[in-house]
């Protein structure tokens, strides 16, 4: 007779199987539909908008799972990572400067029964400017728009994790609001073009 291994303190508890089952379905979903907008959209045009791989974003946020913790992501795109974290039990927001993506996101947590709320705007808030070690104020693809956090009604420091996709150079733009911005014991969560995830809190990698 085998025994299932006990779980450490430093270790997520595994997930549930039918909510595993879920998961998968609803990444299934977000691939195929990122395929389809790759080969119509992109191929045109560039588009800041990629999926991010789904199943490591999903182990980082598997130790930060906490019932009733904030979330929110930074350029939700379709919406999959936003709906993960709220079936994931966390109270889950996404900010999406395209607003055809935030319908798209919103279908998706009306097909998927998720409480995930999405507001249309940028993720950086009213009067804050970026300034990297150069002096230079560009921030990179992040595009220009009403603040997202009015339509969500809650300000950055109301987070407890935040979950961002920068493009190269980005990174620091998002250190950098979070420590603006941010609370000191908020997580910032990166997932990067090389599909690795970080995880700042304070803005130390921890």
């Amino acid at each position: 007779m085998t025994r299932d291994r006990p779980t450490t303190a430093d270790e997520p508890p595994a997930l549930d199987p039918e909510l595993a089952a879920r998961l998968d379905a609803l990444f299934e979903e977000g691939r195929a539909w990122w395929h389809r907008f790759d080969a119509e959209v992109r191929q045109d045009a560039w588009h800041p908008f990629v999926a991010a791989e789904y199943g490591s974003v999903l182990t980082a946020l598997m130790s930060l799972r906490r019932p009733g913790r904030r979330f929110l992501e930074w350029g939700s795109g379709t919406g999959v990572i936003t709906i993960m974290a709220d079936l994931l039990d966390f109270d889950s927001c996404g900010i999406e400067l395209d607003s055809s993506l935030v319908d798209v996101a919103r279908d998706f947590a009306t097909q998927w029964h998720s409480n995930a709320r999405f507001a249309a705007g940028s993720f950086l808030p009213m009067g804050w400017e970026w300034r990297n070690a150069r002096g230079d104020g560009r921030p990179g693809t992040i595009g220009d728009g009403p603040s997202g956090y009015l339509q969500l009604g809650r300000a950055l420091d109301e987070f407890d994790v935040v979950y961002g996709f920068p493009w190269m150079g980005e990174e620091p733009l998002m250190l950098d609001l979070m420590r603006s911005h941010g609370r000191d014991d908020a997580i910032l969560m990166i997932h990067t073009p090389q599909d690795e995830t970080k995880i700042y809190q304070g803005g130390r990698r921890v």
